[in-house]
């Protein structure tokens, strides 16, 4: 390696995935590998909102699932159009499932206790209202940038969580890593823009800073 590619940013050349269009379209075309990205990024969610419907155990790991087994076919179809739009829809997705188990579990439930129909279906309880947790975007900004990692070199990567998460000064990483000052800012913007791509069309846009 010369002294030149010593002070600059390049690129993981063993990336084995296709950084040339979003994930949702990715994930819409039936790749497997951006499916399972878009799980990994959006599980933690679907999980969050499983329990504080007061699900445990079994029930929230059938019910994520469910959830994922639902958006599956349900993909292509989805347009967006405005911020939030993408949790919007799975949160819909995983109140359905949730009340589809409660409807079983009281049906269950009143089939024993020989109650009539109609009345099984009034005492069907709700899902409590699916809020988010108050870390949701930086968590899911994270996942997101845990997902990209292996697209680039490890020292590109360190200079941009450095400067980009720790919040330490360019210079201090520059002189660090033995990278220019530019270089390291590249590394920053270079991962960022990453990031903007993969999650552009799930209406969600990570800090700019």
């Amino acid at each position: 390696m010369n002294s030149g590619d010593a002070k600059g940013v390049q690129p993981f050349s063993g990336a084995s995935i296709s950084t040339s269009a979003s994930l949702l379209q990715r994930v819409k075309t039936q790749d497997p590998e951006a499916w399972q990205r878009l799980v990994r990024l959006y599980g933690p969610l679907v999980y969050h909102w499983c329990r504080i419907s007061g699900l445990k155990g079994e029930d929230t790991a059938d019910i994520v699932q469910e959830v994922f087994c639902a958006v599956a076919p349900g993909i292509a179809g989805f347009r967006g159009g405005r911020p939030g739009s993408f949790r919007a829809w799975l949160r819909t997705v995983t109140r359905n499932k949730i009340h589809d188990l409660f409807r079983r579990r009281q049906g269950q439930a009143e089939a024993k206790g020989g109650t009539t129909a109609q009345q099984q279906l009034l005492e069907v309880p709700q899902p409590p209202e699916l809020t988010e947790p108050p870390d949701a975007e930086d968590a899911l900004w994270r996942r997101a940038v845990e997902l990209v990692r292996a697209e680039f070199e490890d020292r590109t990567w360190q200079a941009f969580w450095r400067v980009a998460v720790d919040g330490q000064p360019p210079v201090g990483v520059a002189e660090e890593l033995s990278m220019t000052v530019h270089a390291v800012y590249q590394a920053k913007y270079r991962v960022l823009g990453r990031v903007r791509q993969e999650l552009s069309d799930l209406d969600y846009e990570p800090p700019s800073s």
